[in-house]
């Protein structure tokens, strides 16, 4: 029994022995595989390199006759610009280079158009300019943009109606001087004549819009805005306060801000912020419930219209 024993374990020690041969058996062929890959691969890399080599001969090959066949045919060879040494050749370069073809001059067609380039050259440049100026004016317009549109932006002051007399054209308009604190008077035209006796707008007191730009009005060009409460059956000129002097200026608490120079009106900033301009139940003239005020002086009111928008 001893024996067998013995015998038994020699046979497991052996049979281990040889599944480890055989598992570093199976690595080699593994690795062997592997090499054989690499090498049929860099042996196909060899063959692509050599016959892209040998294409390449065959395309400087064609592009030589081509340029001579060309040369032919009276195409002149303009060699391609360099902007630097690591530039992609031109077509001929490393070529020999032909000599140009003389054309002839009574051929209009081949002559060069004097100045040609530098003109090209020359308009590049302006229409550069004229992009980097447009940009910029684009970028300073943009940083108005992002101001918020309310009533700040306008100007609005106390103005005193210097004469007024009807239009020489329209009956239904008046032609007033007005006096809103610069040296000279403006000129406004109101459609008021249905609503307001002629005797009631001399020497009179009224809130004006100034920064409206300037529009003509069956040929007179009016340069400010009367402010009215209005309905379709009724318009009462806004009052300033008792005191208030021509160009003194209607502010709004909450509303900080200088008014625009002129408003743009492609951007309907009036027509934006007049929907929020009404009279209250006092009729006193607001923005968002806000009072027109003249600082130190009081508010704006209407006389009688409470409750109705203003414009």
């Amino acid at each position: 029994m001893a024996a067998n024993n013995a015998v038994l374990n020699r046979l497991e020690q052996k049979g281990a022995e040889a599944d480890q041969v055989i598992e570093y058996l199976k690595q080699q062929v593994a690795l062997l595989k592997e090499k054989a890959i690499l090498q049929a691969s860099l042996r196909e890399e060899k063959k692509l390199r050599v016959e892209n080599s040998k294409l390449k001969k065959e395309i400087e090959v064609l592009k030589q006759e081509l340029i001579q066949v060309e040369i032919r045919n009276g195409v002149k060879q303009i060699p391609l610009p360099h902007n630097d040494t690591t530039a992609t050749p031109s077509f001929s370069e490393g070529l020999p280079q032909p000599t140009p073809i003389a054309t002839s001059p009574s051929d209009p067609k081949d002559q060069p158009k004097a100045g040609g380039e530098e003109n090209k050259k020359k308009e590049k440049g302006e229409k550069k300019g004229e992009k980097k100026e447009k940009k910029q004016q684009q970028q300073a317009a943009g940083s108005n943009d992002s101001r918020a549109i309310d009533v700040s932006c306008l100007d609005l002051r106390v103005g005193c109606i210097i004469t007024a007399k009807k239009h020489p054209d329209a009956d239904s308009l008046y032609v007033e001087e007005v006096d809103v604190g610069e040296p000279n008077p403006r000129t406004v035209v109101s459609g008021l004549v249905k609503y307001v006796p002629l005797e009631q707008m001399q020497n009179r007191m009224a809130v004006f819009l100034c920064n409206l730009k300037p529009a003509k009005m069956r040929g007179v060009v009016s340069q400010a805005m009367v402010m009215c409460a209005s309905s379709p059956e009724k318009v009462e000129i806004l009052a300033p306060p008792s005191g208030a002097a021509p160009g003194e200026r209607i502010t709004f608490e909450g509303f900080p801000g200088e008014p625009e120079k002129e408003l743009n009106p492609k951007k309907k900033i009036w027509e934006q912020i007049q929907p929020d301009l009404h009279t209250n139940d006092q009729c006193i003239g607001t923005y968002k419930g806000v009072p027109f005020e003249v600082k130190g002086k009081g508010i704006c009111r209407s006389q009688t219209m409470a409750n109705s928008g203003i414009k």
